[in-house]
């Protein structure tokens, strides 16, 4: 049995990406969801999808910008099913505001707990059991994790943070014996897709946005991100850069910083900030 814990899994990616885990493993070999978030109601409503799909699942409330919520966590998955096979860190907050239009700092060290330590806690709880069974872990980040965005100031922080840690961690798991990762590690770049995260996300007095302030024609569906992971974390990869603009503007960072950071502008502005 294929035991996967996904973090943030009661909408938006998370809960697509379970209920395609859920299918993948129907007819194949038996797959056990072990789903957290803060929302015990809509996260019973994901289980039930995936159930119908074929999979086990346990549903377990877990706010991961609580260390003890963390632990809890994998102590649950571990209980029911014996080990994990691989930890999905997909919770997050979004925020958009200029760091100028900001007052009270509180709220960029609430998301970073989220963004940054709830991945942090989460894999040093699960990382003993996923050596256990040579496992998977995937970091679900963002490509303002590669690229500043203007008015993303504490989100950035948060996903390069995040990109820093499982890039380090990656070499660190590495088996020189073997030449294989003991534990491989797999981060994802989302660009723009179809969720409520933005609109729910930080403004700059510290409460829910309640719009997204980049453009989003064009955004990625759910559906499509979700698959992208899936399919990313079976193959092991080292990282799902998940668009055209994505990964030119990868390139871009390197070889004219000057071009993206008119890019981004111009995005900014086409969302009327």
């Amino acid at each position: 049995m294929k035991v996967i814990v996904i973090t943030g899994a009661s909408d938006g990616i998370g809960a697509e990406a379970a209920r395609q885990w859920a299918a993948l493993g129907k007819g194949k070999d038996d797959t056990a969801l072990v789903l957290a978030a803060r929302s015990a109601d809509k996260l019973e409503a994901v289980a039930a999808q995936c159930r119908n799909r074929g999979a086990t699942v346990l549903v377990q409330r877990c706010d991961v910008g609580v260390q003890a919520d963390c632990i809890a966590l994998m102590a649950a998955a571990v209980q029911a099913f014996g080990g994990i096979d691989m930890l999905v860190n997909n919770a997050g907050m979004s925020a958009h505001a200029r760091f100028d239009g900001v007052g009270d700092l509180g709220w960029y060290e609430t998301l970073m707990r989220t963004n940054l330590w709830g991945s942090v806690w989460c894999t040093h709880a699960a990382l003993p059991h996923l050596k256990a069974r040579r496992g998977r872990i995937v970091a679900v980040a963002s490509l303002a994790g590669l690229v500043g965005v203007p008015g993303r100031t504490a989100y950035s922080a948060t996903k390069f943070a995040m990109v820093g840690f499982f890039e380090a961690l990656r070499t660190e798991l590495y088996d020189s014996a073997t030449g294989k990762a003991g534990v491989s590690v797999t981060i994802a770049y989302p660009g723009v897709v179809a969720t409520e995260i933005r609109r729910r996300g930080f403004g700059a007095d510290g409460q829910p946005a309640g719009k997204s302030g980049l453009d989003e024609a064009g955004a990625m569906s759910v559906e499509t991100c979700a698959r992208l992971i899936v399919e990313g974390a079976e193959q092991r990869q080292r990282d799902v850069v998940m668009s055209v603009q994505g990964k030119l503007g990868r390139w871009l960072k390197l070889l004219a910083p000057g071009l993206v950071d008119k890019l981004a502008m111009k995005a900014l502005s086409k969302a009327g900030h």
